[in-house]
Order: C-alpha cells, then structure tokens, then sequence
C-alpha cells in the first residue's frame, strides 16, 4: 500500500468524515427542489401532499437533535468504560466502529437536512412543485433513518461491552496477520548486523512505525542499484539513533529523505500491519481482568482464546496468499518468540496465582505447536516459563501437581 493510499485510509476513518459526507448529500438534497421544482407539475405537486411537509421537517429537527445527542453520549461512554475497565489501546477500535459513524453520520445529517428545508420554505425559493421533490427527499430520509435507528438499537447493545472489545482486537490482530508478507521467523531472537560499509537510515522524529511504503523504497533500490534492508518493522519504537534501513549503495540527500520519507511514524501503534500490537492488547485487557481489583479469569481465559486463534491464522498463514515483498527491498519477518511473549507472559505473570488459567495457557501453548512443529522450543520454552511462575504463586498442592501434569503431557521433563 502507498504512502496516499494509507493517508487516504485514516482519513475515511475519522469520525467526521462519513458525517461530512451525509451532511453534504443532506444539504444538496434539501436544496435539490429549488433546482428542479419545475419538473413536476403543479397537480402532481397537490397531489402528494407535498403541503404537509412543514410539520415534518419540523418534527425532524427537533427529534433527531435528541437522537444525535443521545447517540454522542452513548458512544462517549463506551469509550470512556473500555478505557477503565479493559485498555485504553483499544478505544481506537471503537471510534473506527462503521455502524456507530454511520449512526451519528445519519442523525446529524438528518437534522441538517430539516434545517436548511425549514429555512429554505421560508424564503420561498422552493413553490408548490419544489416542495414536492423536498417532500420526497424528505421520505427518503425518514427511510433512512428508520433502517439506521434499527440497526443502531441492535449494536447498542454490545457496543463497548468486554467480549465485543475482544472480538475487535482479534479480527484487527488477524488481518494484520493476513496482511504479512512472510512466515514468521522461530528460534533465538537473531541481532542486528549492518555489514562494514553500509549507509544507514535513522529517522529525526521519535515515534512508532504504522506504515512502511514498500513501493517507494523498491523504487529508491532500483535507482541505486542495490537492496534496500529494513531493520524496522510496523510498530516499532524509532528514534534518532535507531536504524531504520540500511543500504550497500550510495544515497544522495534526496533518495535517503524519501527512504526515510517511506516511513510513516506516528505518537501512537496502529493495527493494521502490526499483530504484535493487537496481541499486547489483548493481554492488556487480560492483566486488567486478572488484577485483585476487577479479578475476572473467565475474561483471561476469553483472551487466551482470542489469542491463540490469532496465533493459529499466524501460523497458518500462506505468504503467497498476500502480494509479495517488491524486489529489491529485504524485509525481515517478525519474531514469533516476540509474538508469544507479547501474548502470554502478561497473562503468565499476573495469572500466577489462578490455575484455571495456567491450565489454559498450557493447553494454548500445546495447540500451536501441533499447528507448526517448527513452533516446539519456542511454545517449550513459553510453557516452561509460565509453569515455573505458577509454582511460585499457587498456593495448594494439589492445583500445582495438576497444572505440572497437564504441562508433561505436552512437554515431558527432560526432552
């Protein structure tokens, strides 16, 4: 995806836009009867009431300004409960919800839309046959706002709850996965080398990675005539002195503004091509259900789930699927050691203390290494670290001999 593509992306996700657009639609159809009030003859006009709409744009005005208000305050508390009681890292999801822009979207316009026909019939631009195209239009959007309204009522009802915020997480964190270019790299987490001689490419501005333009820098790697290698990938943390690509060739100023210029950096992660990010979300919201204060495993547990499936897609995942890395650029593969940990040693840490979860996370642990056999040592190694935790933190005897066999049957001591 190019750097206007993305920019393009975030744009028609902001809250604002969809309510702009209806408010523009709404707008040009209030005023539309004044434009083509002629074509409709007057009986026509006589015919369908069109008198009457008056009193309806009236009623229309007042109540979706209530409507409008109501949903705003909806949404504001959903935001504000998903930010005390899971994470505040997943409220983005919640402002790019679809269903809520189109709602809020629909009910402003609509008002809109009863203000101007209001104040356009009181200039009198519209006549007898202008009123009937606005009293069309202003069926339409009661239609409108009847399939909306019924659809809102039913999202309402989960909008913002726990299971609806985990169900965003992991079909964010899986499209991300399918989004992946390449399998994941196991085994011991491998150290940055930049071979003698290189150019490097650090960025000025201290932020995450959301988006690298890959056909940007294929376009700058067959300028130079050499391979561009990244060394950071979305959702990294950059800063001056963090390399963020490395080259053999020799840039001028220009070509290693637009390497660096391919790298979009932001104050915050975004989801869309970093699955760690949704995973550490996820076991975000798991911490905060496993603190003594909210004390809800079965919420953990949810989680554990989540993540596990967006781990199996991970691992499922066919490269070929997906468009491939442009030539020229060499980009490495995230670490799975890194995406397990992400997910696990959280939930590991602060469910110490309650088996049902160290049950789970065992169990978990077992099912993606029968997905991938190359995942073992790491899952081993994740399995190891959280039965040792447990240990620790379990008070009775008899939940540590169950949680110890549960945790041989997978990985039996001494292999």
């Amino acid at each position: 995806m190019k750097r206007w593509q993305w920019v393009i992306r975030l744009l028609t996700r902001r809250m604002w836009f969809r309510a702009a657009l209806f408010c523009l639609f709404a707008v040009a159809l209030a005023l539309a009867g004044a434009l083509i009030g002629h074509t409709i003859s007057y009986d026509v006009a006589t015919t369908i009431g069109a008198k009457s709409v008056d009193n309806i744009l009236g009623i229309l005005a007042s109540s979706m300004l209530a409507v409008t208000t109501f949903s705003l305050s909806t949404m504001v508390s959903a935001y504000s409960g998903a930010t005390s009681t899971l994470t505040p890292r997943a409220v983005q999801l919640l402002i790019d919800d679809s269903t809520a822009q189109n709602a809020l979207a629909t009910f402003l316009g609509s008002f809109l839309f009863a203000i101007v026909g209001i104040i356009a019939l009181s200039t009198g631009i519209y006549g007898d046959t202008g009123r009937a195209i606005l009293y069309i239009g202003t069926i339409l959007v009661i239609v409108i706002i009847v399939v909306t309204f019924l659809r809102w009522i039913e999202h309402i009802a989960r909008f913002g709850r726990v299971s609806d915020t985990i169900d965003r997480v992991e079909r964010a964190a899986t499209q991300a996965v399918r989004a992946m270019a390449q399998r994941p790299r196991f085994g011991p987490r491998a150290r940055l080398v930049v071979p003698d001689g290189a150019t490097t490419v650090r960025h000025d501005r201290i932020g995450r990675v959301t988006h690298i333009d890959a056909s940007e820098l294929a376009t700058v790697a067959a300028e130079l005539g050499a391979t561009i290698t990244l060394a950071a990938l979305p959702g990294t943390l950059v800063d001056p002195a963090r390399v963020l690509a490395w080259t053999m060739g020799t840039p001028d100023a220009r070509q290693l503004g637009r390497i660096r210029a391919a790298f979009t950096v932001a104050h915050s992660r975004a989801f869309d091509h970093d699955p760690r990010f949704g995973l550490v979300v996820l076991s975000e919201i798991a911490s905060r259900a496993l603190s003594p204060a909210v004390n809800d495993p079965g919420t953990a547990i949810a989680v554990i789930e989540a993540g596990t499936r967006v781990l199996a897609a991970l691992l499922r995942h066919d490269p070929d699927a997906v468009a491939a890395t442009p030539a020229g650029i060499d980009m490495p593969p995230f670490a799975f050691p890194d995406l397990i940990e992400d997910l696990y040693r959280p939930i590991a840490r602060d469910g110490a203390g309650v088996i049902e979860v160290g049950i789970r996370l065992q169990k978990s642990l077992a099912a993606l290494q029968a997905i991938a056999i190359e995942a073992t040592a790491d899952c081993r190694a994740e399995a190891h670290d959280a039965l040792a935790r447990a240990e620790l933190a379990l008070t009775s005897a008899a939940d540590q001999k169950r949680l110890v066999h549960i945790h041989d049957r997978f990985w039996p001591r001494g292999r």
